[in-house]
């Protein structure tokens, strides 16, 4: 699978290859800080699998969280892009950049319920996670 995508004024821009590792609705707070307070739709994909075409992302990582992520963004226009997980070969890329969004097909798991608030919308009979799910 190939999927092409960017942020909100075009300047940042990725291709990302290979075979999702996980597509899914993430409910943890800081994902409500993202997103303004909605799930946070993304797709794993493998890091070998994924470039940036356009301008480089600004990058930030909490200092104050042990295994903290480091998230992606636009510089210009604020647009978070990816994140990064720790010591992991993936790259979490927001369904919202990419080109043609229906190539996601909706999520297969949720995950950080722990944290979902009253109006999020978990679909009946996907497979629901308080935290990560086990490998």
């Amino acid at each position: 699978m190939k999927l092409e995508g960017g942020c909100y004024c075009g300047k940042v821009r990725y291709v990302a290859e290979g075979e999702p590792m996980m597509k899914a609705q993430c409910h943890c707070r800081e994902c409500q800080y993202i997103t303004g307070g909605s799930t946070n739709l993304f797709l794993v994909m493998p890091a070998a699998g994924f470039k940036y075409t356009g301008q480089a992302p600004k990058q930030f990582t909490r200092a104050d969280l042990e295994r903290a992520v480091t998230r992606e963004f636009c510089a210009e226009c604020g647009t978070h892009v990816v994140t990064r997980p720790p010591g992991r070969p993936a790259v979490v890329v927001k369904v919202g950049t990419l080109d043609d969004p229906s190539l996601f097909g909706g999520p297969q798991i949720a995950i950080y319920t722990v944290d979902k608030q009253p109006y999020h919308h978990v679909p009946e009979g996907m497979p629901t996670f308080e935290r990560l799910p086990t490998r």
